[in-house]
């Protein structure tokens, strides 16, 4: 149970309310028994998810990922990006002027579009750039042209666009998803996750440009978010090297159903083990927190 190639977290099971939720788990469990299936397993949910789950009697496990939050360690949100850099530790700042020194001094310059503003040629090279990082990789790109074509159409204030060009060229592009309208920029959150916020999936580039990744999708997008009143940043899974850039570890949670009782025991102990492992590295991560005071608290849905 999960959205397909998408590790954001984000409600799973859609229901009105507990007793809904509890059914609607208690139904999908009985399907896979019946279907004679070996496992089921839902990812990246909610509290009320998770909760539902646990009652169940669904194993729970804990990973990590790295957000940024729009949020000063001294209180309020960050007035421009210079300011957001100022609350960094003094390396991790001039480490980040440095980077994004090297992307101007070779003749880089960025611009971004959103929704309807993103044209189909725009559309064409995103997937060139998109398509060359996972042939480089040596795997073919799971997502088709018609893929992104199609989201275009149907949700296209969901996606925001940025492109780097040198000589007039364009050499590479970041797609960004982005929560449909800022109006809830700075409010309450209604659920466990922002209320505005945007989420970092793909990029790509035809020319080798030292450092070009981290503007692509770090820097140019925080960017964005601190001029248009975005609450939060999530890069994707993985890397710790995000630290340096002020995304943050939370955990990440999800619920698993084994069918068979003794590898069901096995990794419940398993997991047991693993958890307070993850415990302590995440005590660690936060520990080398990359902000002058200390960072904003983390929020783990």
């Amino acid at each position: 149970i999960a959205v397909p190639f998408t590790p954001v977290p984000g409600t799973r099971l859609l229901a009105r309310d507990t007793a809904a939720r509890a059914a609607l788990l208690q139904a999908v469990l009985a399907w896979c028994a019946k279907e004679r299936l070996s496992s089921l397993h839902l990812l990246f949910g909610s509290q009320d998810d998770l909760d539902t789950c646990r009652t169940a009697g669904m194993l729970q496990r804990t990973t990590t990922q790295f957000h940024w939050s729009n949020a000063r360690p001294g209180g309020g949100r960050y007035r421009d990006f210079d300011d957001f850099l100022a609350a960094l530790t003094q390396d991790k700042r001039k480490k980040i002027r440095q980077e994004q020194r090297r992307v101007q001094a070779a003749g880089v310059r960025w611009s971004w579009a959103r929704g309807a503003d993103i044209g189909t040629a725009s559309w064409d090279f995103f997937y060139r750039c998109y398509e060359r990082t996972y042939l480089e990789h040596g795997n073919p790109p799971y997502l088709s042209r018609d893929f992104f074509q199609r989201m275009a159409q149907d949700m296209p204030d969901a996606w925001l666009m940025f492109v780097a060009e040198r000589g007039g060229r364009p050499i590479a592009s970041s797609l960004i998803a982005v929560t449909p309208s800022a109006t809830g920029a700075g409010g309450q959150k209604t659920s466990d996750f922002p209320a505005c916020a945007a989420y970092g999936r793909y990029w790509g580039a035809l020319e080798r440009v030292d450092s070009l990744h981290f503007d692509a999708c770090y820097y140019q997008p925080l960017a964005w978010c601190i001029a248009h009143g975005y609450d939060a940043f999530e890069g994707g899974a993985q890397g710790e090297h995000k630290m340096a850039r002020a995304l943050l570890p939370v955990a990440t949670h999800s619920a698993h159903w084994l069918a068979h009782p003794a590898f069901a025991e096995a990794v419940e102990r398993f997991l047991e083990r693993e958890d307070a492992g993850m415990a302590a590295y995440l005590g660690e991560l936060r520990a080398r927190s990359p902000f002058r005071q200390p960072g904003p608290p983390a929020t783990n849905p």
